[in-house]
């Protein structure tokens, strides 16, 4: 299979987002990915804030260790808020783009970016607000980007990284130009340190360091962004796990769960196209065309619904692969997509267990004041060509040949010889072959008939039917 050259382009391109649905429209396209992200955002964002919480604890039991003093309380309070901040994320947060969100990941940014920037009101000693900048307290800000790598989108990380950015840097312009300064304490700096231009550089407390909250700000863009690619990485995995339960799921409307299991686990589930002998089935309503035309669609589609739910659940329950729905039939296989020893068995156990369903089902329909349903059933073993048919766009694993054919023709002979069912006599002789055990049993109720000719077909075939 080709690569997809957009998969290797730089994830944040314009080319790429070009390429790529955004993952709320991918995830209404697709109930699976839907759901693959919705548990993902949901399980992310409750680690987030539990991640949060914990290390807000931790920061609230260092603080007086730091420090003991009433000043602290106003950091204190700072934390319960940045505790509120997240329980309210945890409650707007969803798939997709979300304002409430952002709003309240900007609020987190800016309120920790005020307390960092603006001096504690409460504090025994005024300082210059450029001293704010020298306590190093950016590095708070890895903690809000860690847990946000958490629960967020990779969209959303770079934007987390450019809001830091931008807060930071515009709180520093704002702080050169209208902040606190106190000039005599520069210039006692300056005389204690004459001789030492850059210690008195460094150590100036009305100073602030450009080129270091630059570098501050820079690594953490780069943090962000390399966090971002990462977390888009994972949504691609993400992608890919979805569309594999898709898959899966759809194998699931064809074959019984066990036959899915062992299929999941090969490179190639259904195999090449090839030639082999299986048990062909189909089942059909006799004379909806008139029950159609008496009552209205809606009770029209319920009853093929339960119609075609009963007869998939016998075919499930016997090892079967269901072909396809045919309207108000199926079409069934036995031995697909692996032959086996039982198919023949499989089918007539199967065909006997749709012909109970139904008589049960019309007992309820019956006491419901609705029309009882009449099944017609025909079946044939023979060898078929497996493989996938259609076009390049759609593509659809099915058997075809001579069985098939013959199988269809068996059912509907069903109504020139008023009987539920016919089989082929090639499928009475595939089955088990112990007189004592499961054939005598099996072909009980199945009556020899003599050899009736099929349209298409140049020979006769013998057939046996049964009735209920």
């Amino acid at each position: 299979m080709a690569e997809d050259k957009s998969e290797r382009r730089f994830p944040f391109s314009p080319q790429f987002r070009q390429t790529r649905l955004r993952e709320e429209d991918a995830a209404s396209a697709n109930k699976y990915l839907r759901e693959v992200l919705t548990t993902h955002k949901k399980d992310g964002l409750q680690l987030a804030v539990q991640a949060r919480w914990f290390a807000l604890a931790v920061i609230a039991l260092f603080l007086p260790l730091l420090n003991f003093a009433w000043e602290m309380v106003y950091y204190e309070v700072a934390l319960v808020g940045f505790a509120i901040i997240g329980w309210a994320q945890l409650q707007v947060g969803r798939i997709g783009q979300s304002r409430q969100e952002l709003y309240l990941i900007f609020a987190d940014l800016a309120l920790l970016t005020f307390i960092f920037v603006v001096p504690n009101p409460f504090s025994y000693e005024p300082w210059p607000t450029a001293m704010q900048y020298h306590f190093n307290n950016f590095y708070y800000f890895y903690v809000f980007l860690a847990t946000a790598t958490m629960a967020y989108s990779w969209r959303t990380l770079v934007a987390f990284g450019n809001w830091v950015a931008g807060l930071w840097m515009g709180s520093m312009v704002l702080a050169v130009l209208f902040g606190k300064k106190i000039p005599e304490l520069s210039t006692q700096i300056a005389d204690a340190l004459a001789g030492h231009e850059v210690l008195i550089e460094y150590l100036d407390p009305n100073r602030i360091s450009v080129g270091g909250r630059l570098q501050e700000v820079l690594v953490f863009v780069i943090v962000a962004f390399i966090l971002a690619a990462n977390s888009r990485r994972t949504n691609t995995l993400l992608f890919k796990q979805a569309n594999v339960a898709r898959e899966r799921a759809n194998l699931a409307r064809h074959f019984p769960p066990n036959i899915v299991d062992q299929m999941a686990t090969r490179d190639q589930p259904l195999g090449p196209v090839r030639s082999q002998n299986v048990a062909v089935m189909f089942a059909d309503i006799v004379g909806f065309t008139g029950y159609a035309e008496s009552h209205e669609p809606q009770a029209i589609v319920a009853t093929l619904r339960e119609f075609h739910h009963r007869l998939e659940q016998a075919v499930f329950n016997h090892q079967g692969t269901l072909d396809k729905f045919l309207g108000d039939g199926i079409m069934a296989t036995f031995g697909t997509p692996e032959p086996g020893p039982e198919d023949a068995d499989n089918a007539l156990l199967c065909a006997k267990e749709m012909l109970a369903t139904i008589t049960a089902w019309n007992q309820e329909r019956v006491e419901a004041g609705d029309a009882p349903i009449t099944l017609s059933i025909g079946i044939h073993y023979g060898e078929v060509v497996l493989g996938d048919i259609g076009s390049e766009r759609r593509l659809e694993f099915a058997a075809i040949g001579d069985a098939v054919n013959v199988a269809s023709r068996l059912e509907a002979k069903t109504r020139e010889l008023d009987v539920q069912m016919i089989v082929s006599d090639a499928l009475v002789s595939a089955t088990s072959a112990d007189p004592e055990g499961g054939k005598a049993s099996l072909l009980a109720g199945l009556i020899s008939c003599e050899e009736q000719s099929i349209r298409g077909r140049d020979d006769p075939i013998k057939i046996w039917t049964y009735t209920e």
